[in-house]
């Protein structure tokens, strides 16, 4: 029969219509695949072309077929609806992997990333494989809550005590401490230490004013800054009857017989205020304040060393709890500090202050929980990157910075729980587009994508935002080796996905 061919091609090219292999497969594969469904659509032309040049008696022949091998066709029907669904099923799950590099512009070397089209798909039932892999990642919510929530209530502890104790000196003024790093944020990286660190400003004394100088051998992603002190007449107010003394225009012998000592002559290195001394001089004002507030009596303190922060490690029961307190200086008005915290250099003078982007981060997230049709979602996105899918050579700062590009990216609208997967696969787009440049963005240096709320100073966010891949684009063997634990990653993430 001549029609016969034409089916066996038929009923072929169904059975082996490539399944829907997602994102796990690489260019190659997805090429072999193209070019033999484009072999099997010349074949089936070429058959075509012959059945219509057959004489009339065609017809006859399909009724007869039809009539003798029902089951055969029936069975052909249903192999050819199931090729359409696997088709459609993967052209929407390519699409959602295409999404963002469809976004992706290269400009003078710097990707910029446009507006996400609105999406037209419609029947999209979400990944139930997705779903359950959310609510199975191991979340440690509740005990970083419980951590958080007792250092913010022994730091309004100090707080309070520190005020007291320092307002009549010529020591700088801790202000209110705020949370930073992953414990605050809600999340925690498998490389995670353990310490909640919290940040503590410390504002001039009276007499005293604080200004920044850049550090220019400071590398532009890991910026240091001195901070120089310098004393301010404050004769005005001592005519107001505060009598404060004037470290300008009263005599050193007055100064002395009061026991006055400016800062200078106490923290200080030179004109710039030193990190060590500071940082001793404030371990010894907590350990001064310590029998003042009320969780000394449940917990028991032991100090750690430590020459550029303050260090304790609380105890009660089995309980136990290590807390680092930074000291910095606020950028102007703005959520930019220069911190005590060293930076990934070997190497710090004293008198250096690394600049630190930890608050900004902090209330972007914030700000995106509270819009998020699934608060959590972003920082189960970042769980599972940083925990379950681990040993693959990306930092977790790494992955931090590319979750919050895609949530500048993706409308915050489509971070909901049916989402999940798809999310995921944006992540590693994004990903695999910066390794492809070899340029990934600074977030918050030169971010004009920044909600209004975060302040900057104004030179930051019209700087040009470092490329944190600077090293992939100097060494060819660093950036291979990024792209092989790429390549692993997507693999398992792939397996992880298909295994729920």
């Amino acid at each position: 029969m001549a029609l016969l061919p034409l089916l066996v091609v038929l009923v072929q090219s169904l059975i082996q219509y490539p399944q829907p292999a997602g994102d796990g497969l690489d260019e190659a594969t997805h090429q072999r695949i193209k070019e033999r469904q484009e072999l099997l659509d010349h074949e089936m032309a070429r058959l075509l072309q012959e059945l219509e040049e057959q004489d009339k008696g065609w017809g006859a022949v399909l009724f007869g077929a039809l009539q003798q091998q029902w089951p055969f066709w029936v069975l052909a029907g249903v192999l050819l609806l199931l090729g359409l669904w696997f088709s459609c099923r993967r052209r929407s799950g390519e699409a959602s992997n295409n999404d963002v590099r469809e976004g992706e512009d290269s400009v003078d070397g710097q990707e910029e990333l446009v507006e996400w089209k609105t999406e037209k798909r419609t029947g999209y039932a979400g990944n139930e494989q997705g779903i359950r892999l959310v609510d199975r990642i191991e979340w440690p919510v509740e005990d970083l809550e419980r951590g958080c929530s007792v250092t913010a209530e022994l730091m309004e502890s100090l707080t309070r005590v520190f005020v007291d104790s320092v307002s009549n000196s010529s020591y700088p003024v801790p202000q209110e401490a705020i949370g930073v790093g992953s414990a605050f944020e809600g999340w925690s990286p498998r490389d995670w230490d353990g310490v909640y660190r919290v940040l503590v400003p410390l504002n001039p004394p009276p007499g005293h004013a604080f200004h920044l100088e850049l550090n220019s051998a400071g590398q532009v992603a890991a910026r240091t800054f001195n901070v120089c002190v310098e004393l301010v007449c404050t004769c005005e107010k001592e005519q107001l009857a505060e009598k404060p003394l004037c470290f300008l225009h009263h005599s050193r012998k007055e100064l002395r017989r009061k026991q006055k000592r400016s800062l200078l002559g106490t923290l200080c290195t030179g004109s710039y205020l030193d990190v060590a001394k500071t940082s001793h001089w404030f371990c010894q004002l907590v350990r001064s304040s310590w029998l003042q507030v009320p969780q000394w009596h449940s917990w028991h303190l032991v100090f750690q060393p430590c020459s550029r922060s303050c260090q304790l490690q609380l105890s009660k029961g089995r309980e136990s709890l290590t807390v680092e307190m930074l000291f910095g200086v606020r950028r102007g008005d703005s959520d930019i500090f220069v911190v005590s915290q060293p930076t990934k250099a070997t190497m710090m003078a004293s008198t250096a202050w690394a600049e630190m982007y930890a608050v900004a981060e902090a209330k972007f997230f914030q700000h995106i929980a509270r819009q998020l049709p699934c608060e959590s979602l972003h920082l189960k996105c970042l769980q599972l990157f940083t925990c379950i899918l681990r040993d693959t050579g990306f930092s977790s700062s790494t992955w931090k910075t590319v979750v919050m590009h895609v949530l500048t990216t993706v409308p915050l609208s489509r971070w909901h729980r049916r989402a999940f997967a798809r999310r995921l696969w944006d992540i590693m787009a994004y990903l695999d587009r910066c390794l492809q440049l070899t340029h990934l963005r600074h977030f918050v240096l030169g971010n004009e994508r920044l909600p209004a709320e975060i302040s900057l100073p104004p030179a930051m966010r019209g700087a040009v935002p470092p490329n944190l891949f600077e090293h992939l684009a100097r060494d060819p063997a660093a950036h291979r080796e990024a792209k092989q634990a790429y390549g692993r990653l997507r693999f398992r993430l792939g397996v992880l996905l298909s295994s729920h």
